[in-house]
């Protein structure tokens, strides 16, 4: 959203200092402080096997519907509500663009700091770093080489605003279409890979 406003470098630059704020940071502390002390202890099973088979369940049972058009009525309710929205709302611009052009970049800082505090994949690639125990100045290089790899996806998105602007913008416009018209498919898919996916891994823990 951010790439189809007109102040879209500055608002993507806050965003970007502020997640780097944050994970450098809370890595540094990870690193220097809490590894030894349990705090970066991770689990690689998150879910009980009864839990992912469940959801697994769930999901397999959710690309069904779709996939044999048993949700027609949902699909039904959720288009005459998009029209109405649409006719309500012709000359308005989506609320997301209207609060991002209002917003600034000391905005988006606060918002990217607070949408990088460490996630559990996080930790565990810091507790790897902090294991391998080497001098104070590369495990400095190493904690902000991975920070500003976790935000390629961003980095690049800020590149392509300063540097293809137009092009960029097409691009997106073009891909949300393209999203609007297989977004069906891609959720059958998706449904259908991770039911299997966690329904297996469970089936394959209990056993």
């Amino acid at each position: 959203m951010m790439l189809l406003i007109s102040n879209s470098k500055r608002l993507l630059l806050g965003y970007l200092l502020g997640a780097y704020t944050t994970s450098i940071a809370a890595g540094l502390v990870i690193v220097f402080s809490l590894h030894g002390s349990g705090a970066v202890g991770t689990s690689s099973h998150v879910l009980s096997p009864a839990a992912e088979i469940a959801i697994g369940l769930i999901a397999l049972t959710t690309a069904l519907v779709m996939a044999t058009g048993h949700d027609a009525a949902l699909r039904s309710w959720r288009e005459r509500r998009k029209t109405a929205r649409k006719r309500e709302k012709r000359s308005e611009k989506p609320w997301q663009i209207r609060m991002l052009e209002k917003g600034s970049a000391a905005v988006t800082f606060v918002v990217g700091a607070a949408m990088s505090f460490p996630g559990v994949s996080y930790v565990n690639a810091l507790d790897h770093i902090a294991h391998l125990n080497p001098p104070t100045v590369p495990l400095l290089l190493l904690v902000a080489y991975f920070c500003v790899m976790q935000q390629i996806l961003l980095e690049g998105a800020l590149l392509a605003s300063c540097f293809a602007g137009e092009w960029t913008q097409d691009v997106i416009v073009r891909f949300k279409a393209w999203l609007t018209g297989h977004g069906r498919q891609i959720a059958m898919v998706g449904l259908w890979g991770m039911g299997m996916l966690l329904a297996g891994r469970g089936l394959l823990t209990i056993s």
